[in-house]
């Protein structure tokens, strides 16, 4: 689609008052043709020369997996093909919605000449999402013209949960990486039920630790050094319907879900043991059986990347029955979820019949807002009326929870924010305690 440049325009209006001075016979009426006739041949020239223009190839680089709400940098190189330098403006056709930076970008491009830049995007959801062409403006030589033109050129990345602190991580410890997760819970050496190695006797050691045998060949006191048990199965059943669609601050309570998913699962590879993941989003399930070492990372996240919470209410029956028939050895199965009270009775019945093969754990994510209606009291009725319906609400979900907490059923009941770090210190306990 052709333009008239800023520089036309201004010509026209200029060809337009010397018509007006020829109206009043100030110039020749012939003076005002011959311009006209002049402007109406540079247009032409102009406007066939831009038309004759190839468009410059463009290749565009970028990483074809990004973290969610993290800068991505992408880079645009073109390459002309003309003799003549050209002024191109670039848009390119990102996913809409992502925040972007560097865009729109005017350059000079040389006759057979590249230039590159790069402009900053950052994800705003998960799952795939593809950059469909990209827009470019050429100016004629002139500057009286202007075409958009669109190049084809596709690329598509997968927008996965945000993996890069765990990257942070890699040289830390087990127990430094919880702690800088958030875990509060220290692992106490030695007070696992398998067996590691021999070492020579502590002050402290108990007696039962003492190996006999060893210690009667070497001559001194020699214990044996045990540690948490390996290869242990986690399950994590996260909930994807409605009540996952709630948000505290930018993402909402499903991204954080995944987020923290990620971080027990980083822990719980590094600690030996195996995690799985079966995701129920209405009628559809999605299952990844228990999976160790970095490889299982990554099938983890090509898993559960383009995961989103739905509309449809939850079914935590279904959710136990796909879960019974999938995995069949014990396991600690955690799940994730937004417990209201009117779940009371089918959450019940669905945890009883898991309880009855695996260890469960019960995460109930609260919402701030409701938190802070709860705690603002205010000095009107509207706002004594908000601030009692939140604190029955959440008076209900403590009765929930209570009766899960008397069938035997664990519970953590905390916000997004800690989400991370309690499910790392209840795994890490448990390990300790030997109920794996």
């Amino acid at each position: 689609m052709m333009r008239p440049g800023p520089l036309l325009l201004w010509l026209l209006f200029g060809w337009t008052l010397v018509g007006v001075l020829a109206s009043i016979g100030t110039i020749p009426l012939t003076a005002w043709l011959a311009c006209g006739a002049g402007l109406a041949c540079m247009m032409l020239i102009d406007a066939w020369r831009l038309l004759r223009t190839p468009s410059p190839a463009l290749q565009r680089e970028l990483a074809p997996v990004v973290p969610l709400g993290l800068d991505m940098y992408v880079r645009l190189r073109l390459q002309s093909a003309k003799q003549s330098l050209r002024i191109v403006d670039v848009h390119d056709l990102h996913p809409g919605g992502w925040p972007v930076r560097g865009l729109p970008h005017r350059f000079p491009l040389p006759m057979q000449a590249a230039y590159a830049f790069e402009y900053t995007l950052t994800p705003g959801e998960r799952g795939p999402a593809v950059f469909a062409g990209c827009h470019l403006r050429l100016h004629s030589a002139w500057r009286l013209w202007s075409q958009r033109r669109t190049l084809d050129v596709v690329n598509s990345v997968r927008v996965y949960p945000n993996f890069a602190p765990l990257a942070e991580l890699a040289g830390l410890s087990v127990e430094l990486a919880s702690h800088a997760i958030g875990a509060r819970l220290q692992r106490r050496r030695g007070e696992g039920t398998e067996f590691q190695e021999l070492r020579d006797y502590r002050v402290g050691d108990s007696m039962r630790k003492i190996d006999w045998k060893a210690t009667a060949r070497i001559g001194h006191f020699i214990s044996r050094e045990y540690r948490e048990e390996r290869n242990q199965q986690i399950v994590l059943l996260l909930d994807c319907g409605r009540r996952m669609l709630a948000r505290d601050g930018a993402i909402s309570h499903f991204d954080h879900v995944l987020n923290a998913s990620l971080s027990l699962a980083y822990i719980t590879m590094r600690e030996g043991d195996a995690v799985g993941l079966l995701a129920c989003t209405g009628r559809t399930q999605r299952w990844l059986p228990p999976q160790r070492d970095s490889g299982g990372m990554d099938l983890l996240l090509g898993t559960g990347y383009d995961l989103q919470a739905t509309s449809a209410p939850t079914d935590y029956l279904a959710a136990a029955r796909a879960l019974q028939e999938r995995q069949r050895r014990r396991a600690l199965v955690i799940l994730v979820t937004n417990v209201r009270d009117e779940d009371d009775s089918e959450l019940a019945m669905a945890v009883t019949m898991l309880a009855q093969r695996h260890l469960v754990l019960v995460a109930s994510l609260r919402e701030q807002a409701v938190e802070r209606a709860a705690n603002d009291g205010g000095d009107n009725l509207e706002a004594a009326i908000r601030s009692a319906s939140a604190m029955h609400y959440l008076a209900g979900r403590e009765r929930v929870h209570d009766d899960l907490n008397r069938r035997g059923v664990m519970t953590l009941d905390v916000e997004c924010a800690q989400l991370s770090g309690a499910l790392i210190e209840r795994y890490l306990r448990l390990k300790r305690e030997s109920r794996l």
